[in-house]
């Protein structure tokens, strides 16, 4: 028996203004999935996942987390069930990397609030998963921008949520960082935690995920699993760039310019050509 969904997506519109910058968005996400959101900037990705979080309310539609509409669950409720973990920034205040990651477990205090010896010990459980430890004293502003991104991802951790939305959260890391964010982004997964996730990059998605959900002027492009969706005839269309989706190995693709692949002959063409390769399935290089 096919389980139900853990997040509902239903019909979502929202405008700033008189103009829609979403429209009739929907989708479902299972427990467990790795879910990508690609589209290029402006497109409503960053809107969306507001809405998703209930920072935003929607001019139409609905969101259920578990069968239950959000926008009847309080924040805090909200809060230990989904976990935001947001581009690379850097505080203004030195707070150390512990007090950060304490910081997930507000959702489960009072308004007047001291942490407990079990909320020091979770926040220990959380750098220790991610290998930080010995960051713990550290002071935030002073570690290196992937060390940051790891703390963001322990403070998750903390918080108790088993559902993660990250907005580009490889966004300002180098190549290295990248690859280390992907990695515990897989190992969690395999733990049963579920994640949404914006990036730029459509070989994180061919990576990593079990599916790709691209958004194109506040509209749903496509929707499905990743070597289904990320196409070349799919890249030009959401981004109107012209790339080859080019088969590595038996479970490996990667997304190249076709100037720099050497297919210039196809520079002025209308659309790009077929994609080259077999379709391959994602899911072989998460579980390598």
């Amino acid at each position: 028996m096919e389980l139900k969904p853990l997040i509902q997506v239903e019909e979502i519109s929202f405008g700033y203004t008189e103009e829609n910058v979403l429209s009739d968005i929907s989708f479902t996400i299972k427990k467990g999935e790795i879910v990508t959101l690609l589209g290029p900037n402006g497109c409503g990705k960053s809107t969306l996942i507001k809405i998703m979080l209930g920072l935003l309310r929607p001019a139409g539609g609905d969101i259920f987390f578990n069968g239950k509409n959000i926008q009847q669950m309080s924040s805090k409720s909200l809060a230990r069930e989904v976990a935001y973990v947001p581009q690379l920034h850097k505080s203004s205040f030195p707070y150390t990397v512990r007090d950060v990651v304490l910081m997930g477990r507000i959702p489960h205090k009072a308004f007047f609030f001291q942490y407990s010896k079990a909320d020091m010990e979770i926040a220990a459980d959380a750098l220790g998963r991610l290998s930080i430890s010995h960051l713990a004293d550290r002071a935030y502003t002073e570690i290196s921008g992937g060390e940051r991104q790891l703390t963001l991802i322990a403070r998750a951790l903390a918080q108790g949520a088993k559902t993660f939305i990250m907005d580009e959260p490889a966004s300002g890391l180098d190549y290295g960082n990248q690859m280390r964010l992907l990695d515990q982004i897989i190992k969690l997964s395999r733990e049963g935690y579920t994640f949404i996730k914006s990036t730029h990059s459509p070989e994180h998605a061919l990576w990593i995920a079990d599916r790709a959900i691209m958004i194109k002027n506040g509209a749903l492009m496509a929707d499905g699993k990743c070597d289904e969706v990320i196409s070349s005839k799919n890249l030009f269309h959401l981004y109107n760039a012209r790339v080859n989706v080019l088969k590595l190995n038996r479970s490996l693709r990667v997304c190249v310019p076709q100037t720099i692949c050497g297919c210039t002959e196809f520079a002025h063409s209308p659309l790009p050509p077929c994609e080259l390769g077999e379709p391959i399935s994602c899911s072989a290089v998460r579980g390598g």
